[in-house]
């Protein structure tokens, strides 16, 4: 059977537009011409295609709708790009994966000595693909639906440890105005580093001290409460259109240079935000007032802040 040939007019609409024009676009072929189109894709590993397919599917049916966040978007289209990696080295098939092609890939990836945490992205960004492969009529099978990743055996409080309050005031020294600012929305107002970037003049009330989020996790707003320190910090900037803006990209190398003029240790800008749940923690004691400043969904992902706030025993073992 020869293989399909390659069209001369993939879908480039569907993978040169915002995410819903994209699976809508998807969604209107016929069953047939998605199917050829998903086909062709995934004989010729056709990165911009595959992750066109997989965006739209993901969007119309993934638990996170619309919300689906800039961070997962990026983190599915990097697996898929290295499943496709591996696929051309190895020989996996998108259409007809060997039975154990799934558990290979995962070993492989460990083999390697990627992060447990990185596995497990690389491999929900593969069942991803295969959800959305099936979903076009590319494929019945899923080689991914019994592997499984070795569990991590570092535990969670024990992993991404927050800034030292000598760490920050370090760091802050360290800061130009605009990074100063950064640094506190992420380490006093809790903010995730894409939400900090995102944030327009117009969501910040430096009267009341009170910011809007409107990009957070999963399309979730809400109303962050400003320390003076983070009130003063913003009234230093000029009024543009974004309080800070520019890429995650250039706000971690100013980070990296910050740390190193301060010779504090670079532990990157989430780590800020696990500071300011566990300094929330640690002074009130009440695990619903970090969840309610940081956004959390659950008060269970809040509980490691209790783990890196509580020093009793390091207090009780400093006296023997």
């Amino acid at each position: 059977m020869s293989a399909p040939e390659r069209p001369t007019s993939l879908p480039l609409a569907l993978v040169q537009t915002d995410p819903l024009t994209s699976a809508r676009g998807w969604a209107d072929l016929n069953p047939e011409e998605r199917r050829r189109r998903a086909v062709v894709a995934a004989h010729h590993l056709d990165r911009e295609t595959l992750w066109s397919l997989t965006e739209a599917h993901t969007y119309l049916y993934g638990s996170a709708g619309a919300g689906l966040s800039p961070r997962t978007r990026r983190a599915y289209r990097e697996g898929l790009g290295k499943l496709l990696g591996h696929a051309e080295r190895t020989g996996f098939s998108l259409i007809r994966p060997e039975r154990d092609a799934g558990a290979l890939y995962v070993r492989s990836l460990e083999a390697a000595g990627l992060a447990p945490s990185s596995v497990q992205v690389h491999l929900a960004a593969a069942r991803a693909l295969f959800r959305a492969l099936r979903w076009a009529g590319a494929t019945a099978l899923d080689p991914f639906s019994d592997a499984r990743p070795a569990k991590d055996k570092t535990a969670a409080w024990d992993k991404r440890q927050p800034y030292t309050d000598e760490e920050v005031q370090a760091l802050l020294k360290m800061a130009s105005p605009r990074d100063r600012a950064l640094i506190l929305l992420c380490a006093h107002g809790g903010l995730r580093i894409e939400e900090a970037l995102k944030l327009r003049w117009e969501e910040v009330d430096l009267t009341w001290g009170v910011i809007t989020v409107r990009n957070g996790k999963g399309g979730r707003m809400r109303r962050v409460t400003m320390t003076r320190s983070l009130v003063g910090a913003l009234g230093e900037l000029p009024r543009e259109k974004w309080v800070v803006g520019g890429t995650q990209t250039a706000a971690r190398q100013r980070l990296h240079v910050i740390a190193a003029r301060a010779e504090t240790r670079y532990r990157g800008w989430h780590a800020f935000r696990h500071y300011a749940g566990t300094r929330l923690v640690r002074q009130t004691g009440n695990l619903e007032y970090a969840a309610r400043h940081l956004g959390h969904s659950s008060i269970e992902t809040t509980r490691v802040y209790a783990k890196w706030s509580d020093r009793a025993l390091d207090d009780a073992l400093a006296g023997w």
